[in-house]
């Protein structure tokens, strides 16, 4: 396998096909999550995982929180997700939006549709997640 230097780590050739079965729990218990297998293949530069929301939104889910990143895009794939950024109006992004929020802002889900699916890729790979005060 060739592999080449990333960010002071090996970075490797990955792959990942649909399979209903890789959508496990993880970082969030109303979300399920399909691991792509970048981290491995970056040596921990980098994640990318689909996340599929579960239905109903909560008042968990609507907490505000920041996350330790240098990088965070998101992407939907499928339905619906309302969000809020610190500094900004809630908005409804739809399958085919995308945004990138700054490292450390202050941002919650407020609801989500019941076939919610996005993309989303954070560096680096291990990450934190802070609850915070509402701005």
């Amino acid at each position: 396998m060739q592999q080449q230097e990333l960010g002071g780590g090996r970075q490797s050739f990955a792959f990942n096909h649909l399979d209903e079965r890789d959508f496990k729990p993880g970082l969030r218990p109303y979300a399920r999550y399909r691991d792509l297998g970048f981290a491995a293949a970056s040596g921990g530069v980098a994640t990318a995982q689909v996340i599929r929301m579960t239905p109903p939104c909560t008042d968990e889910v609507r907490q505000w929180h920041t996350h330790g990143v240098q990088f965070q895009m998101v992407y939907v794939l499928k339905g619906w997700i309302e969000t809020q950024m610190e500094g900004h109006d809630p908005l409804r992004m739809v399958a085919g939006s995308s945004w990138i929020q700054p490292p450390g802002i202050r941002h919650r889900v407020m609801n989500y549709s019941d076939d919610c699916e996005m993309l989303e890729i954070v560096l680096p790979a291990d990450f934190r997640t802070d609850p915070c005060d509402a701005p």
